[in-house]
């Protein structure tokens, strides 16, 4: 499919093993990093894990070449044979119904990574609070079974890490090439932000003609079947790679703690605070985007990526960034602290989702915001359809919506909904704009 570009420069070869067998490829203009128009043979590619940044990958990859997805569930591995979703997202749904997809899942580690040319990890990183440090012990599974079964492939770690956790990891397993890629994904949207990138960012060691060789060819993995033209592409250090993720996720938490100190401030003055964002946001440094208040940023990259950060700053002087953090906590009381205002005898809890159209509410915000009515002794009582639990963490699950709303004194939701519409007198949110 792809061939060589002549450069009209002398060619130092930099073979490869498990690029399309033996391949020279330093010298190669990759389409998305120089405008060249390269094509190279269909290669076997295998994502491991199957989650937002897994399934969308090995997708977006699979309208090309032939994927493989490793999970350790086998209830995912039967929905994505079966051409089902493991997660709410209208354009992947819409992709594995009526594109051709070379793609296929396992739960066998011999079968995934056998003869695979590039290897992506997209394994779960939650943060540890008592480590203050992100658990990477999957990704590290991961690498020590590849290092026994397939050495020459490409390893591209998706997962968010710390700063500084490739270059460790590089350094523990010489003769390996492993890079570093960032991703940009929103959930409900995760397969449009492949079709649409921000930017593509591969982090390599500069100093290493493989690895850098190896990053170019990554790019073009993820531009050859992206819908949009000159996407920005920036290789770079491992390293900086990783600040790159966390400061992005940083800047948006401090983006959402930011609005909804403005809308606390306004709440408690008795401000109309739609009118003062609004005004705000017509400024074109600022912009009218991303400013929706709620009941704090949750979800699973915010909490856990900003602390890592914070975390990351150890031994460096710093007053914003900790701050961020701080001011999650602090969002989350007052919230709590005008529910309990209004006396209530049941709070009922709407959906534990961050956001609309999202099956995800793992590290939700209104997860704190329960916590604290129930440490004042307050009966808290959860509608969430995608439970199938009696309980959760102690909470009764009311599956019927006409009694959910009967029972509740007042309601509480981070994102308004219509089916909230004849309650308004006992629901409390902060969603001004009705939108994420």
């Amino acid at each position: 499919m792809y061939s060589a570009v002549n450069t009209g420069r002398a060619i130092t070869t930099c073979s490869v093993q498990g690029i399309m067998g033996c391949v020279c490829i330093d010298e190669l203009y990759i389409k998305g990093v120089t405008g060249f128009n390269l094509e190279w043979y269909t290669m076997k590619i295998t994502v491991v894990g199957a989650g937002y940044v897994g399934i969308t990958n090995a997708v977006l990859f699979s309208l090309k070449h032939e994927v493989c997805v490793l999970d350790i569930i086998p209830e995912k591995v039967s929905q994505i044979n079966n051409r089902v979703s493991p997660i709410i997202d209208a354009e992947l749904e819409e992709y594995l119904l009526s594109k051709d997809l070379a793609l296929t899942a396992t739960t066998n580690e011999e079968t995934a990574y056998n003869s695979s040319s590039f290897i992506v990890v997209a394994t779960p990183t939650n943060y540890d609070p008592i480590k203050n440090y992100f658990d990477t012990s999957s990704i590290e599974s991961v690498v020590d079974c590849i290092s026994e079964r397939n050495p020459n492939a490409v390893i591209v770690i998706r997962s968010t890490v710390p700063v500084g956790y490739t270059q460790k990891l590089i350094k523990a397993h010489q003769g390996l090439n492993i890079l570093f890629s960032p991703e940009f994904l929103r959930e409900g949207h995760a397969l449009y932000d492949n079709l649409f990138p921000s930017r593509i960012i591969v982090g390599a060691p500069m100093d290493n003609e493989r690895a850098v060789a190896s990053a170019r060819l990554f790019t073009s993995l993820l531009t050859e079947s992206a819908l949009a033209d000159g996407i920005p592409t920036l290789i770079m250090n491992p390293s900086e790679a990783e600040a790159v993720k966390l400061f992005s996720n940083t800047y948006l938490a401090l983006r959402v703690a930011y609005f909804n100190e403005l809308d606390s401030y306004a709440e408690v003055r008795g401000l109309n605070s739609r009118h003062i964002i609004e005004g705000v946001g017509y400024d074109p440094r600022i912009g009218d985007y991303y400013n929706n208040p709620s009941f704090g940023y949750g979800g699973y990259c915010l909490p856990k990526d900003t602390k890592q950060l914070l975390a990351n700053y150890q031994n460096v002087p710093n007053s914003i960034i900790s701050a961020i953090v701080e001011a999650n906590r602090t969002r989350k009381d007052f919230i709590s602290e005008r529910i309990l205002e209004k006396k209530p005898g049941i709070v009922g809890v709407y959906r534990l989702t961050m956001k609309a159209e999202s099956d995800n509410y793992r590290q939700s915000s209104v997860q704190g915001v329960m916590k604290r009515i129930k440490a004042k002794g307050v009966e808290v009582v959860v509608y969430e359809p995608l439970l199938n639990d009696d309980y959760f963490f102690g909470s009764r699950v009311i599956r019927d919506l006409p009694e959910f709303k009967l029972i509740s004194d007042v309601i509480i939701t981070n994102r308004f909904h219509e089916d909230l519409a004849d309650v308004m007198d006992k629901t409390y949110t902060r969603d001004l704009f009705c939108k994420d």
